[in-house]
């Protein structure tokens, strides 16, 4: 049985809470009008259309529209090897939904990570924390309101040896220049659009050391 026969199914036991499917370049889609039915819907797909694979859930900003969030989990069958997309959409407002982790425990990182990129809650979710930002980071990085080149925020009272290797952003990588250097700037600046490159940093970190070492003096 082929991914669009199993979406049939799948809108069949739940309509009309599900539309579709729809297709594109042979991939299947199915939306999920109520966002609160998410955990109902997923454990039908797994207990009975066999898609007992949970590859991944992605979160889409929507932003200026209404709702704002868009919420896919990408569905999978070792049994048929049928691929799934199903789609649910949250208002900013509510920015949440629940958990599916009681269905797939793969869903455990994929929420956390939305949670702390995003800020979009699972409710349910044993483990909520942030994955990659440190707890009581302010921001979310991913949403499309956040500038490129980063916010100040204060940093938790951790040891750093050396400067982050992408500290700075934003990361634009520049067509032509002499070389790689030239075409990867570390820095772009929004004031004057000018570029500071990796080996610019570098050459004027050194020279910052080379001043706040004990006993340096220059000159006048």
């Amino acid at each position: 049985m082929g991914a669009l026969d199993l979406a049939n199914k799948l809108i069949a036991q739940f309509n009309p809470a599900l539309s579709g499917p729809s297709e594109f370049r042979g991939e299947i889609t199915v939306v999920l009008n109520d966002p609160e039915r998410v955990g109902e819907v997923c454990a039908f797909a797994k207990a009975s259309l066999a898609f007992d694979y949970l590859a991944d859930i992605t979160s889409i900003d929507n932003y200026g529209e209404d709702p704002r969030w868009t919420i896919v989990y990408h569905l999978y069958g070792y049994g048929h090897n049928a691929h799934l997309r199903l789609k649910t959409h949250v208002s900013e407002e509510k920015s949440e939904l629940p958990t599916v982790i009681t269905v797939w425990r793969t869903a455990d990182w994929h929420e956390r990570e939305i949670y702390d990129m995003m800020g979009i809650r699972f409710r349910g979710h044993p483990d909520l924390r942030r994955i990659l930002m440190w707890e009581g980071y302010p921001y979310f990085p991913l949403r499309k309101d956040f500038p490129l080149a980063g916010k100040q925020s204060a940093m938790p009272e951790v040891a750093f040896s050396e400067r982050a290797p992408l500290e700075g952003g934003p990361f634009v990588t520049t067509p032509g220049g002499k070389d790689t250097i030239a075409r990867e700037p570390r820095v772009r600046v929004p004031e004057t659009d000018s570029l500071m490159t990796n080996a610019r940093l570098e050459r004027r970190q050194d020279v910052k050391d080379i001043h706040e070492r004990p006993g340096h003096h220059s000159k006048p």
